[in-house]
């Protein structure tokens, strides 16, 4: 059976576009595949983080992975901050990096430009995320758009490490999902939905209210032309909504516009606000008894043994590949 391995920062609470575009394709995933989750706490502190926010984000965030479906039995969910092999592997692969290539990456560009002074984690970010990949021998890694940059550096990282030393690392695959990778705001349907837009409006969050939802997807941005029809050219904001209803309904876009023939957006609206809300309610109350319960820290505790498992075999080949330690005499 293929490995896959995927992580999310926990930086606040995910929105639907997370949801959409990830978690909601890794439930389908442990079907066919030895699944590794990860909540990846040692990449959200490459900027400054409040330490009971951060340790709060991260039981959350290990919450939703649980309430959206994946299953333990299924899937070994973890904490990257308790498998110290993520930070041990990190430091050698920074070390078979080039400071020009990271210094490429447009994530660092984008989060360091105009700064007066910046983490040297988050230039050395990319390594860290190659770490958390090829400890666990992962075949395939279930990105959005965004992350397909730092991808190509994990397979290039794979590779020269494997000529350089030694043969062990498996080079891993991107896996972009065909539709939903790329879930945009509801206030400007021309960029990415994220939890840290200053306009309240732009996302929903996985734990909004009801009637929170309902107002958000009533103010989405649509257009002036009045007709439910995918035009991701000329009708982004409509377009973008589709996509969010085709999604959760499980009906195709082709389906959804013709049952809105002759209607207007606010018909539109009001019935994506239902399927939003239908599709989120249920998550909600599974997220909220595991964060008053003991339960978490048991399927956490059991992940993390599993991942350390896993880990400290692949580290040790690195080890071994490189020279690192001392080789003792049977």
């Amino acid at each position: 059976m293929k490995t896959i391995f995927s992580g999310i920062q926990p930086s606040g609470t995910i929105t639907l576009g997370n949801y959409i575009g990830a978690m909601l394709q890794f439930v389908e995933l442990q079907d066919e595949y030895n699944c590794y989750f990860c909540v990846v706490d040692q990449h959200a502190i490459t900027v400054p983080q409040e330490k009971s926010a951060l340790r709060l984000n991260t039981k959350s965030l290990a919450a939703m992975y649980i309430a959206v479906g994946i299953e333990p039995s299924r899937s070994t969910l973890f904490i990257q901050s308790e498998v110290p092999a993520h930070a041990q592997a990190a430091w050698m692969l920074q070390c078979v990096s080039y400071i020009g290539e990271l210094e490429r990456m447009t994530q660092f560009k984008d989060k360091s430009s105009g700064k007066e002074g910046v983490s040297a984690g988050l230039l050395t970010y990319p390594p860290l995320m190659a770490a958390d990949i090829l400890l666990y021998k992962t075949d395939l890694v279930p990105v959005g758009e965004d992350q397909k940059q730092h991808l190509e550096l994990t397979r290039d990282l794979a590779e020269r490490f494997n000529k350089k030393y030694n043969d062990i690392f498996t080079v891993p695959e991107v896996r972009i999902p065909k539709t939903g990778a790329r879930i945009m705001s509801l206030q400007d349907p021309l960029k990415k939905m994220s939890k840290s837009d200053p306009n309240q409006k732009a996302f929903i969050s996985m734990l909004d209210e009801p009637k929170q939802i309902m107002k958000k997807i009533k103010s989405a941005v649509t257009d002036s032309e009045g007709i439910v029809r995918y035009d991701k050219e000329n009708k982004p904001g409509v377009s973008n909504l589709l996509t969010i209803y085709s999604i959760l309904s499980g009906k195709s876009i082709e389906e959804i516009e013709e049952s809105y023939i002759g209607k207007g957006y606010g018909d539109f609206k009001n019935d994506l606000a239902e399927v939003v809300v239908n599709r989120i309610e249920p998550i909600q109350k599974r997220y909220f008894e595991l964060m008053n319960s003991d339960e978490l820290d048991e399927i956490l505790d059991s992940g993390a043994e599993k991942a350390n498992f896993a880990a400290n075999k692949m580290l040790k080949k690195m080890e071994n590949a490189m020279g690192l330690g001392r080789k003792r005499k049977r």
